[in-house]
């Protein structure tokens, strides 16, 4: 999992990437590929 600054452009490296909010902290996850993962906050 990365930690970066903009998540606009991890979710646009993927068609599949989704971005969530979760306990404060935003991530972009993807079922079908896993190891894209990014955290920000």
């Amino acid at each position: 999992m990365k930690v970066t600054n903009s998540l606009k452009t991890l979710k646009t490296r993927d068609r599949n990437n989704r971005v969530i909010r979760r306990r404060g902290r935003t991530y972009v996850i993807n079922k079908k590929n896993p190891r894209m993962k990014a955290r920000q906050g």
